[in-house]
């Protein structure tokens, strides 16, 4: 067949039919490419279906008076998201949680697309990228000519292949009577958060890493492991004092409270400017997601820690988004490309869904003629993007759940019981007001000239 489009959309996963949704929404002309279906697949997917949900089948929190996830459901509600819609149709029991029916949902959003007249979904496998305008949602298991051709187009250090992530602590959570911010031997003033461990905790801890309970690696999964990102179970099973030579080495820290040396050190590192998230030095781990928290609510000082996010070592191909992306998801160094999903750095469903959103949106406007700023950061949507566009130190960007840690910090002194009512109550002040201009809905198709400059495509 022969037909004419205005955007190429590569990837039918979340973000990428999250996308053409918003685009065909907007009047204008979609080719939704999706390599499942034409003879090629990857090694997570079972279907052919767009959407696939190939872990878990949970959106996660639906709260959106006291949850940062549930809070982005409602921005994307709000802004005629398929993917939310497609989960409210095949929503399944799961208390407050958004759960759905898999492949009910996976089947609703196939049928939307397919059935939506601007729309043409072709089974093809993508190996270069298309010279006209285009957003890339492939995913973290992007096949390898795309990769490959991703990795000439922004530089072969700019794509990642990520293997390990470490625990991340939201800062008010940390008992700082415990622990205390200082560099080894005060070299760099006091940009690490130290917890002291004696050596009965110490030994404690070190037997609590090897008895507790692991996931297994999936075939897809099963890489090397790398001496720079060794699990920290993997390096406790190696010598009791492995640990304590490596990432909990105690020397050149003195503990204020002692004036001496502790027996081993748990260090954190601040993860995002405003200072509010702090990352577990050296703790990447395959570790049950329970048993992480169990265990290191066993380090001095984190006994009560809430976690925006926890550890786990996985096969991750993503782009270091904040260097090479404008805020708006353009590749910089070629303005008609724009990314979107998991491969920009989020994680998580219902985040590669909203990055496909932003993408959809971003790419309409532009098309149409009518420019749409960014969401403001005090937002989920627009906390989420700055994360992924515009992180302080793009060499240590790492993928990321939306939580509060990515948001400004609310101004005054406030009680921690209400401050995520007022993360919330603030956020969709800031949403109305972003959307007073430019209100979600469809827009009038595009006028089109004989010298139209839709692209004409045969597949």
């Amino acid at each position: 067949m022969t037909f004419r489009y205005d955007i190429h959309i590569i990837g039918g996963g979340l973000a990428g039919s999250e996308a053409a949704w918003q685009l065909a929404e907007a009047g204008l002309k979609v080719r939704l490419s999706e390599m499942r279906g034409s003879g090629d697949t990857t090694p997570a997917h079972q279907t052919d279906g767009l959407a696939e949900l190939v872990c878990s089948n949970s959106f996660r929190s639906d709260d959106a008076e006291n949850n940062a996830v549930g809070l982005i459901h409602q921005e994307m509600r709000a802004l005629g998201s398929l993917i939310l819609r497609e989960g409210d149709r095949h929503r399944v029991p799961a208390g407050s949680a958004l759960a759905v029916d898999r492949d009910g949902f996976s089947e609703g959003v196939t049928a939307a697309l397919a059935g939506h007249p601007n729309i043409t979904i072709v089974r093809e496998r993508v190996d270069a990228l298309p010279e006209g305008p285009a957003i890339i949602a492939t995913g973290p298991l992007t096949a390898p000519g795309l990769a490959d051709a991703v990795a000439q187009a922004t530089g072969r250090d700019s794509l990642a292949f990520f293997d390990a992530i470490a625990p991340i602590v939201h800062y008010d959570t940390i008992d700082m009577d415990v622990a205390w911010r200082a560099a080894r031997w005060g070299k760099g003033g006091d940009d690490y958060i130290n917890c002291p461990m004696d050596k009965e905790q110490y030994l404690a801890f070190h037997a609590a890493l090897i008895a507790g309970e692991k996931t297994e690696y999936r075939e897809w999964e099963n890489v090397p492991y790398f001496e720079g990102c060794m699990p920290i179970e993997v390096m406790a099973e190696r010598g009791v004092d492995t640990l304590r030579y490596g990432p909990m080495k105690p020397v050149g820290l003195d503990d204020p409270r002692t004036g001496r040396w502790p027996y081993a050190v748990v260090q954190l590192r601040q993860d995002n400017a405003s200072g509010t998230l702090w990352n577990m030095v050296g703790f990447q781990t395959k570790l049950r997601h329970a048993e992480q928290v169990r265990i290191f609510r066993t380090i001095p000082g984190l006994e009560r820690a809430e976690f925006a996010r926890l550890g786990g070592l996985h096969r991750n191909t993503f782009l270091r988004s904040p260097a090479l992306l404008d805020p708006e998801l353009r590749l910089k160094s070629r303005a008609n490309i724009r990314f979107a999903g998991q491969i920009t750095g989020c994680e998580g469903y219902v985040e590669s869904a909203a990055i496909g959103l932003l993408a959809g949106r971003f790419a309409a406007a532009e098309l149409l003629g009518r420019p749409l700023a960014p969401p403001p950061p005090e937002t989920a949507l627009g906390a989420l993007l700055h994360h992924i566009t515009g992180a302080a130190v793009a060499e240590t960007y790492q993928p990321m759940n939306v939580n509060f840690g990515l948001f400004p910090p609310i101004a005054g002194r406030t009680k921690k019981a209400d401050r995520k009512k007022l993360y919330t109550d603030r956020a969709r002040v800031a949403l109305a007001e972003w959307l007073r201009p430019h209100p979600p809905g469809p827009a009038p198709a595009p006028a089109r000239a004989d010298n139209s400059p839709a692209v004409a495509a045969s597949a």
